[in-house]
């Protein structure tokens, strides 16, 4: 019996792998390109994942350390931590620990300038992405109009066709470069739209710390200053 069942699934399998193979031709050229722009968006997807998981660490954590060691007067140990946390975040406020001898609008603005250079790390990708979600459904439309156009060439051909398989190519490509494209297309839209708010979120959070960071910093050196004409 397992001998038989085993036999069953490959055959299952092996017929399964014949219609999808038979799938691609009949989707023609346009298909192969909807499926290379679906594997650049996996690629894409795949290392958004993979950065913004590694740049995602506990910042809270990161922060409550760093306030630590700014109020305490330790900016050595201050930068020491952002150098071992690499992420937008830790570059921010390395550049703010850097910069703390400045005015206070000028930390601001320096500040500012980081974060809005973090930005095209942050979007690396996601205009591919986004424009591989808008033209596959529009290739799709494409090898509909092909396909229809083969199938009724045929027709102006052989004029009447008794064959419905005469047809069969051209209908098939017009049926499966649509549904292709939409396949592409779905899932795409909904992980740009992922990464997109993920890095709008980021960005919001950066925003939010150079405001932290300079009250944080100005406070410290308040306090330096305060104690250095209490000693005079």
């Amino acid at each position: 019996y397992q001998i038989k069942a085993c036999q069953v699934c490959f055959m299952l399998l092996h017929q399964q792998g014949v219609f999808m193979f038979d799938f691609i031709i009949l989707g023609g050229p346009i298909l192969w390109v909807i499926m290379a722009l679906s594997v650049v968006a996996c690629a894409i997807i795949i290392e958004r994942f993979l950065y913004l998981r590694r740049i995602s660490g506990d910042e809270n954590k990161l922060f409550v350390r760093i306030k630590a060691s700014l109020l305490e007067g330790h900016y050595n140990e201050a930068l020491s931590i952002c150098d071992q946390n690499l992420s937008p975040f830790s570059t921010l406020l390395k550049i703010g620990i850097e910069n703390r001898h400045q005015s206070e609008d000028v930390q601001r603005d320096i500040l500012k300038d980081a974060a809005a250079l973090e930005a095209p790390a942050l979007e690396k990708g996601l205009s591919a992405l986004g424009t591989i979600s808008t033209i596959s459904p529009l290739l799709g439309l494409l090898g509909t109009v092909t396909g229809t156009m083969s199938a009724f060439g045929v027709l102006g051909k052989f004029g009447a066709v008794s064959d419905p398989a005469a047809l069969a190519s051209g209908v098939s490509e017009a049926l499966i470069t649509t549904v292709g494209g939409l396949v592409v297309a779905v899932p795409v839209v909904i992980f740009y739209n992922y990464f997109v708010s993920r890095v709008n979120g980021i960005l919001t959070v950066l925003e939010s710390r150079v405001n932290t960071l300079v009250v944080l910093i100005n406070a410290r050196n308040g306090i330096t200053e305060k104690s250095g004409s209490e000693g005079l």
